[in-house]
């Protein structure tokens, strides 16, 4: 163990070996984000709004399908509220219209009411510019990870400790 800290050569891969693992990571999302035509192709339940169809902590996949065809109703859809970071995940209601223009009414498969109290100020509808993608898959439970950083700040502080104490201890 000593001797890995001691090698300033040995630590310097063990470094690069590091910000390689992370690099790879973030060319895969970005790789994922252009094929999936979204910001933001995978991203976490965090409420019960969706249940049955979604438990929070899901992982639910995007693609942003409108490029080939409309947003339907019944189709479970990500989006932005402008000056809100949070993408909200619901169904869509009810449609009026057709393209770009079409306007969308959501609503939480658990909510009594739609979406419109959650959406901007004088905004009655989203558009199609507020979608973030459709979804197309998930995987139950697994985003529970994500959750538990964000409510816990400090974990993630531990966690990259750990990574980086495993990274630097490694031997090839």
């Amino acid at each position: 163990m000593l001797s890995a800290l001691g090698n300033p050569r040995q630590a310097a891969a063990q470094v690069l070996n590091f910000a390689l693992v992370l690099s790879t990571a973030f060319m895969m999302w970005k790789g994922l984000s252009v094929v999936a035509d979204s910001p933001s192709p995978i991203v976490v339940v965090l409420s019960g709004s969706m249940e049955p169809a979604f438990q929070r902590g899901d992982l639910l996949f995007l693609w942003n399908r409108n490029l080939l065809q409309e947003t339907a109703v019944g189709e479970v859809v990500v989006y932005n509220v402008k000056d809100k970071d949070i993408p909200i995940v619901h169904r869509v209601v009810r449609k009026y219209g057709t393209g770009d223009e079409a306007k969308l009414l959501t609503k939480g498969d658990n909510n009594q009411a739609d979406d419109t109290e959650l959406y901007a100020r004088g905004q009655d509808f989203l558009v199609r510019k507020d979608i973030i993608g459709s979804v197309v898959a998930y995987m139950p439970f697994v985003g529970y990870v994500t959750i538990m950083l964000s409510e816990h700040p400090w974990l993630k502080t531990v966690m990259l400790g750990i990574m980086g104490l495993f990274a630097i201890l490694q031997r090839e």
